[in-house]
């Protein structure tokens, strides 16, 4: 039997690892690895024990954006329509799971992989990591890969990225804020490891209501936000593990949260 098209694996904590496996075409986004990735994000969306989820891919490139062979096979507005569609509701699927979602990069991550890249919460590059929206290269605007990236790296580097299709290094993209952190191939899991340990150490709870309402605020002008901003604190606080974290807090102790806090 074939493989999946995305592997996934899961430790004691709830980490989470999806892999896209597609190796043989640096993971190009084809329709169905979508459908399994999306899949997969919905599952587990309703899956409160889940605390964190690394997607990482198989082979030698994270991702080379959308399957053009495929697209070029059937030239429909209708169909590219549709699969942008698809990959719109997945990229967004993504944003919506209620735990943060860190992208482990090696390789390349074109087009809609860096798209990919973009869309996860928290990114860890490997040395050797390049990425760009090359889409422009073969004449097509990487229009929905812009959404994403003008929303983590400053406007003019975005557009540059955009209309030059260059790539940029795994230092450069850390210093534009579309990664987080960068290791040595041989360090990259173990400094995923260090910034999950991170998150995993805090209650689900308020990593869930954080990451709602992070999103919800970036979209909206400063006082509603601040507005909705208020209203989301002053209900996490008189959540259990908010208020037992402060109490540690008073009392000079380590919090004692529930092993899985749920939401």
């Amino acid at each position: 039997m074939d493989e999946p098209l995305v592997l996934q694996d899961r430790d004691e904590r709830g980490v989470v690892t999806l892999t896209l496996n597609r190796p043989q075409t640096f993971n190009a986004l084809s329709e169905a690895l979508l459908t399994a990735l999306g899949e997969d994000v919905d599952t587990l969306a309703d899956d409160d024990a889940v605390r964190a989820v690394v997607l990482g891919a198989a082979g030698k490139a994270f991702c080379a954006g959308h399957d053009l062979k495929a697209m070029r096979a059937e030239p429909s507005l209708e169909y590219y329509q549709q699969l942008f569609a698809q990959c719109t509701a997945v990229m967004l699927a993504i944003q919506r799971l209620p735990v943060p979602v860190i992208a482990r990069v090696h390789g390349l991550a074109t087009a809609a992989g860096c798209q990919l890249v973009a869309m996860c919460d928290l990114a860890v590059a490997s040395q050797d990591a390049r990425f760009a929206v090359s889409g422009i290269n073969v004449g097509l605007f990487c229009a929905t890969p812009g959404v994403a990236l003008s929303r983590n790296v400053p406007r003019k580097a975005a557009f540059e990225m955009l209309v030059t299709g260059e790539f940029v290094s795994a230092e450069q993209a850390r210093a534009l804020g579309l990664v987080n952190r960068v290791a040595a191939p041989d360090r990259l899991d173990d400094e995923i490891a260090a910034l999950v340990a991170h998150i995993v150490a805090k209650p689900r709870v308020a990593v869930a209501t954080g990451k709602a309402l992070f999103y919800r605020q970036l979209d909206v002008g400063i006082e509603t936000a601040y507005d909705d901003a208020g209203a989301t604190m002053a209900h996490n606080m008189m959540d259990p593990c908010a208020l037992e974290g402060v109490q540690a807090f008073i009392e000079k102790r380590a919090p004692r949260w529930s092993p899985a806090p749920t939401t």
